[in-house]
């Protein structure tokens, strides 16, 4: 879409204005070919690419691109389009226009599609000055990223801990993966302690599950995913040894982990262990031969043990190198020059 831009939107709407006519806009024309989703033409739809999956559910957070036009210009009045990332923004509260949450609740994860809002849908009877003229009917092109059923995870940590435990499992390992999700998000956005928060609210919830043999092991596959998000997140934050932490408690459900090792191993070569980070590192190696980042990280080990004992050796010859003295003989004068015997 980011491809097609402003001479795409120009094209389309140049070419509907000649097919009008005098007695259609460019606007009407395009919505006599578009579905109505609300039954009353408020919000026409077209679908330029279907998406997959599950349709957006009510008070959901969605990652969305979008571009909102106004009948006759080519540029945007308002748009995101061109963000690298794009802000997470809940239902309801940060998207307030009416028409492009109705549109958003149709979508789903991957789709493109073009909407039509009429005044009551979009900007009222007044507009909004100086951007918007008074009853305008506007077009938004809207990309459906992602998006997180947040509802249920906020209604979820509302409740007090016993409450909490009377969920059945898959309902609490869907709240774990969709606070899991944000910390995804907030970590990409280098938010690193909002992040810790997110995981930090899975791991609790997976971590005091009561649970048997069957339940133990679709607890622990979540759990694993949850302490790897931490101990990354905690190397970012500068605190390896909390990152030590997670890392270990990932392997001790899966021992042979490449991404737990990996952690570790750069855990302790931030704590200047250097035998236990290669230990670690060399066993990422071993499950994982040809993995760039584990190789570079062995590299790196290698260069700061060589500065490390190159330091240590330079120390050591500082501390036990013979003392040189420069012995002062004493002065002797000479007896011509002694007071008296010389004129």
């Amino acid at each position: 879409m980011a491809g097609r831009g402003r001479g795409w939107q120009r094209e389309q709407l140049n070419g509907l204005h000649a097919r009008a006519g005098a007695g259609a806009s460019p606007y009407q024309r395009l919505g006599q070919r578009m579905r109505d989703i609300t039954g009353d033409r408020g919000v026409l739809k077209e679908v330029i690419r279907a998406g997959a999956g599950e349709m957006v559910p009510q008070d959901a957070s969605v990652l969305v691109k979008y571009s909102g036009y106004l009948e006759y210009m080519d540029k945007p009045f308002d748009t995101n389009w061109y963000r690298r990332n794009p802000r997470l923004m809940k239902l309801g509260e940060e998207i307030t226009l009416q028409g492009m949450e109705v549109g958003l609740l149709t979508m789903k994860k991957g789709e493109l599609a073009r909407f039509l809002f009429t005044p009551s849908y979009a900007y009222g009877a007044l507009g909004c000055p100086p951007l918007i003229p008074p009853n305008a009917t506007v077009l938004f092109e809207m990309e459906l990223l992602d998006f997180l059923d947040s509802a249920e995870s906020d209604k979820f940590f509302v409740l007090t801990t016993e409450q909490q435990d009377t969920f059945p499992l898959q309902k609490v390992l869907k709240v774990a993966n969709t606070e899991r999700e944000f910390g995804n998000y907030l970590f990409r956005q280098k938010r690193f302690m909002d992040a810790r928060e997110r995981y930090k609210r899975a791991s609790l919830i997976l971590c005091r599950r009561p649970s048997n043999g069957d339940e133990q092991c679709q607890i622990d596959a979540a759990k694993l995913l949850v302490f790897l998000n931490l101990s990354f997140t905690y190397l970012k934050l500068e605190r390896p040894f909390r990152a030590l932490t997670y890392g270990e408690k990932a392997l001790e459900i899966d021992k042979r982990n490449a991404k737990a090792l990996f952690r570790c191993g750069q855990a302790c070569l931030s704590l200047t262990e250097y035998e236990k980070a290669r230990d670690f590192l060399v066993r990422a190696q071993k499950e994982q031969p040809f993995n760039h980042d584990i190789n570079n990280e062995l590299k790196k080990l290698a260069s700061c043990y060589r500065d490390y004992m190159d330091k240590e050796k330079e120390m050591c010859c500082r501390m036990f190198a013979p003392l040189s003295f420069s012995p002062v003989e004493p002065e002797v004068k000479n007896p011509l020059q002694m007071k008296g015997t010389v004129p």
